[in-house]
């Protein structure tokens, strides 16, 4: 990348990189004190399966709402109004004395979270011209695995040494310091103090981007982006292959448990492992089709070879058990490998939003697919919650895991021919 284009855009991605990571921080929280959580309030893999349901429920409708909500204020205001509530919400857990209360609290969290996403690839659509944008994405979405790589780091030494409540509270409180750098370094580029006009003519070197304000472009509606076969291409993308990492999310320090008797601060470091494998899987997933483009593929083309190498990579994931019976580092290598691939095709199917559509909408079709994506993790909360609950009975839960591993091992392939038939080739929206 030639230094003459400046460096500006990339501290504003990295303001996005650390909203990520403490969103993924804050959700993953409940994740690593299932285990304590469960004896406390006595519940069942339904029980804590309807916890997770409740985030994910208010998540999608909040993913609905905060996408036309960002779009409208602008992502200055509507990032600064999400943390502000989720990093309230997550505080909120320690008051929590119930099941109910748990429910409550999680669906507070789920909704107030859902302005990150679209917040966040509004930022880089306005930030990145398109040959940038899955890099960049790249490295903003790997604040996903590093809120989960801290999350098992600290949350059980935390709650071993102060109690679980202090694990929600000193997360939550992170929130409000990541604001007073947002509040007092982002602006659009046009409006920046510190930009320099070679990036912003850099920046702004696409054909057919708009730069009139948030605040002044006309709403586009919700019917109105549902008309293009480009929109259900990402929303049915995001709903068939975000379960897989709502799954490994939630459930990763409870398989560790089942199969292995790993858990408390021994599940630190296998958790971890898997977290800082996603990450790079993250940034090398924006890395290789901007290679191909630079290579001289179209952009599209490049984004979508890239994606099926990525649908591959998760395929071994069927063999976690088989080898993790061998020794169960074999599994986590494997999971990790899966949820890096996941982490790598994130970063480019949020980037076909503004490959194909403008810049006003993109808040709006990333809330749409998120929502989706959310939909799709309620389902296999509930399906997760019951499998398991019917395998235990058997005396036999390592089978119902063999189950959701190929499930999440075949979601890319299939997800991947089904946005081909939807959108085969790059044909910008004009909406």
């Amino acid at each position: 990348m030639p230094e003459r284009t400046g460096k500006l855009r990339w501290g504003i991605c990295a303001l996005v990189f650390f909203a990520t990571t403490i969103n993924y921080l804050d959700r993953a929280v409940i994740s690593l004190l299932k285990s304590d959580l469960e004896k406390q309030f006595n519940w069942s893999e339904s029980d804590y399966s309807q916890i997770v349901i409740a985030f994910q429920l208010s998540y999608a409708i909040g993913l609905l709402l905060a996408g036309k909500l960002v779009d409208h204020l602008g992502t200055k205001a509507g990032y600064a109004w999400s943390i502000l509530l989720w990093s309230l919400a997550a505080i909120g857990h320690a008051a929590v004395r119930s099941t109910g209360g748990f429910v409550v609290a999680r669906a507070a969290l789920g909704f107030s979270e859902a302005g990150n996403f679209p917040a966040a690839i509004k930022t880089i659509a306005e930030w990145f011209p398109v040959r940038e944008r899955a890099y960049a994405t790249g490295i903003f979405n790997s604040g996903a695995a590093m809120g989960a790589i801290l999350a098992p780091l600290t949350v059980p030494f935390i709650a071993v040494s102060l109690g679980w409540q202090w694990a929600f509270i000193i997360t939550g409180v992170i929130g409000f310091a990541w604001l007073i750098f947002w509040q007092r370094g982002y602006a659009k580029p046009g409006a920046h103090p510190r930009i320099t006009e070679t990036e912003l003519a850099y920046i702004n070197s696409d054909a057919g981007e708009s730069s009139t304000p948030d605040l002044l472009e006309k709403p586009v509606s919700w019917l109105a982006i549902m008309r293009f076969r480009q929109a259900w291409a990402f929303i049915l993308g995001k709903f068939l292959t975000d379960p897989v990492w709502w799954f490994y999310l939630f459930w990763l320090p409870a398989y560790l448990k089942a199969q292995y008797g790993v858990e408390q601060t021994a599940v630190a470091l296998p958790v971890a492992l898997v977290y800082v494998m996603s990450a790079v899987g993250s940034v090398v997933g924006g890395w290789l089709p901007l290679h191909l483009i630079r290579s001289g593929q179209p952009v599209y083309r490049a984004r979508k070879t890239a994606m099926f190498v990525y649908a591959l990579a998760a395929l071994p994931v069927l063999l976690a058990q088989k080898l993790g019976a061998i020794d169960r580092w074999w599994a986590v290598a494997i999971i990790g490998l899966a949820a890096a691939a996941h982490q790598a095709w994130s970063a480019n199917i949020f980037t076909t939003v503004s490959d194909m559509f403008p810049r006003k909408t993109v808040a709006s079709v990333t809330g749409m697919g998120g929502m989706a994506g959310a939909l799709g993790g309620m389902l296999i909360a509930f399906l997760a919650g019951r499998l398991f609950d019917h395998y235990k009975l058997l005396g036999n839960i390592e089978q119902g895991y063999s189950v959701m591993f190929v499930v999440c091992g075949f979601a890319y392939l299939f997800t991947w021919l089904l946005m081909h038939v939807l959108a085969p080739r790059m044909r910008r929206v004009d909406v």
